[in-house]
């Protein structure tokens, strides 16, 4: 294993309290592992939560954030906080009008958040509704898509809710426009290379040195298919049309598109693959709104990509477009 590290049993503290210490503006830490926005919570507002596994930033942490989340839970490399520290968010987003929970669908995380969310109710009189991400159309057929994951469709997810939120809209209204969102994403993955799970200290998974997998969750969850790389026209071109065919596109729709790393893959390489599907939009008349390119949600230094696409109309565009700020990313 070859990181900058101390002690692996330090990494995520010590992540956290590197990332505070270069953006105080933003981040503050009033719980160990339970990050709020440094200015807390803003009175009559409402809050929205996040939290999940470290290991994916921006996600989840990093978009804590004016117009994004009023505060995240973390907990180690790829494992859900504790049902106390999700409880304490809850605590710290609360402006008196409630709290959304947002994340994404994985076991763990959602048996703590059912239990933060009751004990919020009940020891703070704190209101809380629940909004899961389930994005990834490899994960479960179409039709039992409650069982999907959430991935980076959470990057939409927390910034049109969060404009909803920022913008003075009740607690009912942002949780409806937060579902609204989560409906219509939809992502797929890529994966070159495993990761390295500090504490684990050995990949998550094998693959060979000329060889992808399509449709690799963001821990290393197996994919669909596995065989050898194909050119980047291809690739972008399989993922595209998955996507479409769970959510099929006509001209005349309005989307946007991100092309995300999933840590090492670089730059350039991500706007190969936005090049073609951008090319493939436009010859079916599809409209694209604020494409993003880059890094949004990470899996450690795993080589890939996920390609995440959210039909628009004029509600979900607007809020989409709205001021939002971060470390990570600014609108």
């Amino acid at each position: 294993m070859k990181k900058i590290l101390n002690n692996p049993a330090d990494y995520v503290d010590e992540m956290l309290e590197g990332m505070i210490a270069a953006h105080p503006e933003t981040y503050a830490q009033p719980v160990r592992r339970v990050i709020a926005r440094a200015a807390g919570a803003k009175k009559g507002k409402v809050g929205i939560v996040t939290g999940g596994g470290s290991g994916h930033l921006p996600i989840f942490t990093g978009y804590v954030g004016t117009g994004l989340l009023d505060a995240c839970a973390i907990g180690d490399v790829f494992a859900s906080p504790s049902a106390e520290q999700m409880a304490e968010a809850i605590r710290l987003a609360d402006g008196g009008a409630g709290v959304l929970r947002l994340y994404g669908n994985y076991g763990g995380d959602v048996m703590n958040f059912d239990m933060a969310g009751e004990m919020a109710e009940m020891e703070h009189d704190i209101r809380t509704t629940t909004v899961l991400l389930t994005d990834d159309v490899v994960s479960a057929p179409k039709e039992e898509a409650e069982k999907r994951r959430g991935v980076a469709g959470m990057v939409y997810a927390f910034k049109i809710a969060g404009a909803a939120a920022e913008r003075g809209d009740d607690l009912d209204e942002v949780t409806r426009i937060a579902r609204k969102t989560a409906d219509a994403c939809r992502s797929i993955g890529m994966a070159l290379t495993p990761c390295t799970i500090p504490q684990a200290g050995k990949p998550t998974f094998e693959i060979g040195e000329t060889e992808m997998e399509m449709g690799m969750g963001i821990h290393g969850e197996p994919g669909i298919w596995r065989d050898a790389i194909k050119p980047a026209d291809e690739i972008a071109e399989e993922m595209l049309e998955r996507l479409m065919a769970d959510q099929p596109l006509a001209k005349g729709d309005r989307i946007s598109i991100l092309v995300n790393s999933l840590g090492a893959t670089p730059a350039e390489e991500l706007y190969i693959l936005y090049r073609h599907a951008k090319q493939k939009l436009d010859a079916l008349g599809v409209e694209i709104v604020m494409p993003l390119v880059g890094r949004y949600a990470t899996s450690m230094e795993m080589t890939g990509a996920t390609i995440t696409v959210v039909k628009l109309d004029e509600e979900l565009e607007t809020l989409l477009k709205a001021p939002a700020e971060c470390a990570f990313w600014r609108v």
